[in-house]
């Protein structure tokens, strides 16, 4: 349809399997297993439901007929009453049983929990990928020194693979608020109009043992561990803002990662992937625009916004519910899991075919490793027989000089001469160059890079193995 808008998450970021779940298949298919789960109890709870009502209904399960409903809907102006009218005009033995007892919430609540934790199970799974993938980026490079930043100024040197490590770091720490999140979510069950199931304690006469098994069972039926042992009409609103508060943790550690990836392509030192047939001037020969790390931010940007929205929802509902959350999460919801799922094909899609220039690397790292040599430089100095405060400020002195000379002059870093023509130092310009080894300067670096996979991440893949050998691609 070229005639109406179309949101740019589906046309162009969210994969086709982000897209189904919030699609309306998926959402009218679900209400038909919640109705079908509530008769099938409603029936091994005593209530007169027939096994024939209910095959009828499973017979119909998968075959919505739209039409008719969306028809109804312009009559009622109600969804969930033009889907039980649908669904009837099917299964005309069990049109009297479809729904009995529920409010519209019990389709709707419930299918959003469902909705909602398939599509964390699919971004888990993408996190567990992209964090596979930069667990060998950074295994590779455990050893290759580069400079270090504080302040975006030079600073002790770390190494390639180290940084990594920072990026793995911040995912690792959504990975755990994302599996606390999915071990604590709940259905809504089946709670009636203000949370009380009065219609059930009616249908059962009321016998409250029956009534409190309802939601159990409905809960095993669905797959789920149990429903939220109290709620209003709807479930509390707040589970919808600790979901999005998650995705918005995934974009804050995303946004960070592209952050860097884009000052070090500045930096000519690593470059993001680009395709053979690429054009224009993400693709010219003497410059690269890291176009899929600006992607990453730009949407990062939209998913920490949306924290608002189901934030603003959930503190302004009123007692035991209204109806100003509905129009509101049927975009932020959906919205924020596309636009995470885009991202994060993205990142590992941009860890994928990430190219590292360990010559430029190099030529930046000696530009600075003079000054951060400083102290060593004095230590081998007072070795040979100088005073240690006297070399003190007077390698203050010439590190000014040189500093001068790269700032103000443009000239390289001549540092190691300057040093080298002073006689209270005893050292000759070879012996200052050969002290000037990167991997002297990096710590332990390497070392923690090495304990940092093996004790944390490697176990972690290794519980996660099935989830596995996704492919890096993105959709433009």
């Amino acid at each position: 349809m070229t005639d109406r808008y179309q949101s740019p998450l589906s046309e162009r970021y969210a994969s086709k399997e982000m897209q189904y779940i919030f699609s309306p298949d998926k959402k009218f298919k679900t209400w038909r297993k919640l109705w079908i789960a509530l008769a099938e109890v409603e029936k091994e709870l005593g209530l007169p439901i027939t096994e024939e009502q209910i095959e009828e209904l499973k017979a119909f399960q998968d075959d919505v007929n739209y039409e008719v409903a969306i028809q109804r809907e312009k009559e009622v102006r109600h969804d969930v009453m033009s889907h039980v009218y649908a669904y009837g005009v099917q299964c005309p033995k069990a049109k009297g049983i479809i729904h009995l007892g529920a409010t519209s919430c019990y389709v709707g609540d419930n299918t959003d929990i469902i909705v909602m934790t398939e599509a964390l199970v699919l971004v888990r799974k993408k996190l567990i990928n992209v964090i596979s993938e930069l667990a060998k980026f950074a295994d590779s490079y455990k050893e290759l020194p580069t400079l270090a930043f504080t302040h975006f100024q030079p600073a002790q040197p770390t190494t390639v693979g180290k940084r990594a490590t920072l990026w793995l770091h911040d995912l690792t720490m959504d990975l755990e608020d994302l599996d606390y999140l999915l071990d604590s979510i709940r259905l809504l069950g089946s709670k009636g109009t203000t949370g009380t199931q009065a219609s059930f304690l009616e249908l059962f006469d009321g016998d409250m043992d029956r009534v409190r098994k309802v939601d159990a069972m409905i809960a095993e039926k669905m797959g789920y561990k149990g429903c939220y042992p109290v709620s209003g009409q709807t479930y509390s609103r707040k589970v919808d803002s600790r979901v999005v508060n998650v995705l918005a943790g995934i974009a804050q550690s995303a946004h960070k990662f592209s952050n860097d990836i884009r000052l070090l392509q500045h930096l000519k030192e690593v470059e993001e992937p680009f395709e053979k047939s690429q054009i224009g001037s993400s693709a010219m020969a003497y410059k690269r625009n890291p176009m899929r790390s600006e992607r990453i931010a730009s949407l990062s940007n939209y998913v920490m916004a949306d924290v608002m929205n189901p934030m603003l929802v959930s503190s302004t509902q009123w007692f035991e519910r209204t109806l100003d959350d509905s129009a509101n999460k049927r975009l932020s919801v959906p919205e924020g899991f596309l636009a995470i799922d885009g991202i994060l094909d993205l990142y590992l899609n941009v860890v994928d075919g990430l190219v590292v220039y360990p010559k430029v690397i190099e030529k930046h790292m000696m530009a600075e490793l003079p000054f951060m040599a400083t102290e060593n430089i004095m230590m081998d100095a007072v070795k040979a027989g100088g005073d240690r405060q006297e070399l003190h400020e007077r390698i203050r002195e010439l590190s000014m000089e040189a500093g001068k000379n790269v700032k103000v002059n443009g000239l390289d870093n001549n540092l190691l001469e300057l040093i080298a023509a002073d006689p209270s130092f005893n050292l000759s310009l070879e012996e200052l160059k050969k002290s000037m080894d990167p991997k002297k300067y990096v710590g332990c670096a390497p070392a923690q890079v090495t304990i940092y996979l093996d004790e944390v991440i490697r176990p972690l893949l290794k519980d996660n193995q099935e989830l596995l050998g996704m492919t890096a691609e993105i959709n433009v």
